[in-house]
């Protein structure tokens, strides 16, 4: 896998500038261009605040599989309070969101 390319797509994906991303990722505009310029893969540190930035694992941005569903934190949080429901609130559920 290249690191740099997987960075530019997911940087794609959400249509953010390269400007964009490192301001998201609480990086240096210059410290984001050396990675681009050089061709070279960020340090760990560095790859995990663009994984944050990006709302993914680093499990997830080394996932190979292109089915691998990239889930927000927010998405999480859904998940852990749908698992302490009763099935009759989590049957309520199913009903509320049915197209």
């Amino acid at each position: 896998m290249n690191i740099i390319e997987r960075i530019e797509e997911l940087r794609k994906e959400r249509g953010w500038t390269k400007y964009r991303l490192a301001e998201e990722a609480m990086l240096t505009h210059s410290t984001l261009a050396a990675i681009y310029v050089r061709q070279t893969p960020p340090k760990i540190e560095i790859l995990e605040m663009l994984c944050n930035a990006f709302g993914i694992t680093l499990a997830q941005f080394f996932a190979s599989n292109d089915d691998a569903e990239i889930v927000s934190e927010h998405e999480r949080e859904l998940l852990r309070r749908y698992r302490r429901l009763s099935e009759e609130k989590k049957k309520a559920i199913f009903t509320l969101t049915e197209n």
